[in-house]
């Protein structure tokens, strides 16, 4: 028997390409009448700023919040835009925005699990010689050590994405 799909953790890097991998997130969702996690790794901050006092701990605060505003703000954009090619809910869709601050496959990976995430989707700018870099690479290792269905979504060409995400 297979595992029905209740959560979906869908992971971006916030490129102006990635979202498109959130449109099979939605469809995924609505098909298994399921919720959508969305989660942005930030890189922890370089030693050398934390021993010249550059970030402060409020100002780490502040940082997360702001991007967790952002991300807020975007996704709500995104929605009413992806609306017309989704129907609608979108936002409706999606009950946790989560920035964990770390490397990303390890983000994405923990977050799976202490979230009980049934699959995990994310884009994928692999192509060619390029495949095993950046997020290619976080894709890779994401697949390589879960035990979980991960959706890898081949981010579409520019010609392909052009101004479908755009303000």
């Amino acid at each position: 028997m297979i595992p029905q799909i209740k959560k979906i953790l869908y992971a971006t890097d916030l490129s102006d390409n990635s979202s498109y991998a959130f449109f099979y997130a939605i469809d995924l969702a609505k098909k298994h009448d399921a919720t959508i996690i969305l989660l942005h790794a930030l890189e922890p901050i370089p030693a050398y700023a934390e021993v010249y006092g550059v970030m402060t701990e409020e100002f780490k605060k502040r940082q997360r919040e702001g991007i967790i505003e952002s991300m807020k703000k975007y996704l709500q954009g995104f929605c009413q835009k992806a609306e017309s090619q989704v129907g609608s809910p979108c936002v409706e869709l999606v009950s946790k925005i989560l920035v964990p601050v770390g490397h990303p496959p390890e983000a994405i990976l923990n977050a799976a699990d202490e979230e009980g995430c049934d699959v995990i989707v994310v884009g994928t700018h692999g192509k060619g010689f390029l495949s095993h870099t950046f997020l290619g690479s976080v894709s890779k290792a994401v697949l390589h050590r879960t035990r979980k269905p991960v959706f890898i979504i081949p981010l579409p060409s520019e010609k392909i994405a052009l101004g479908w995400n755009k303000t």
